[in-house]
């Protein structure tokens, strides 16, 4: 499968000539200090020529923001209704919409929002692993360990908003669970969607 992409949180407008003139880099301050420190986005054209059709064509789509449960807390991805109002759930498809509704939602609001995230149901044949702690941010080297499992699923996968992280989605199953730094579920979950292909 080929690769997803997202946004920026300049607040310039996200054309591709913001991105040139930012490097591509997003900015990692944030509403009073509350996002992680995230890595180069591609340019939101980009969205639709690395995400793979696939999962283009399928209404799952929501946008998503940082946001801290309480005052020590981890900045928590949260999602939102694309081109609507209120949080989405991803157990409630009346809260998703397309593609184009998540990228224009987040095109149309300039740091409102951090990305857009595909949402994962029982109605589709996809299957997402969340593999944390095992990327190099600055060299994009992985563990052995996180190396080894992107080459046996040989799905697509992509780093996560952090850097440090790795999002793989293959066609499959899964049982919708979590063991040390290792999280697999197909079905009541979404994972944020960078375009930085492995």
């Amino acid at each position: 499968m080929d690769s997803p992409v997202i946004h920026d949180n300049t607040g310039h407008s996200r054309t591709p000539e913001a991105y040139e003139d930012t490097g591509g880099i997003r900015d990692t301050g944030g509403v009073e200090g509350n996002r992680s420190p995230l890595q180069p986005l591609a340019p939101p054209e980009v969205l639709a020529e690395n995400i793979p059709e696939e999962l283009r064509r399928r209404p799952q789509w929501v946008v998503w923001k940082y946001e801290k449960r309480d005052e020590v807390g981890k900045p928590t991805k949260v999602p939102y209704i694309a081109g609507g109002v209120g949080r989405a759930s991803s157990t409630d498809s009346r809260t998703w919409g397309t593609f184009d509704e998540a990228v224009q939602a987040l095109l149309a609001t300039p740091g409102r929002y951090d990305g857009v995230g595909f949402v994962f149901s029982s109605g589709d044949p996809f299957a997402g692993v969340d593999l944390d702690n095992c990327r190099d941010p600055e060299t994009g080297k992985l563990e052995e360990w996180a190396a080894e499992i992107v080459a046996s699923l040989d799905g697509y996968a992509e780093a996560s908003p952090s850097g440090t992280g790795v999002h793989i989605i293959v066609r499959g199953k899964a049982p919708n669970k979590k063991r040390g730094d290792v999280e697999a579920y197909s079905s009541e979950r979404y994972f944020t969607m960078t375009g930085r292909p492995l």
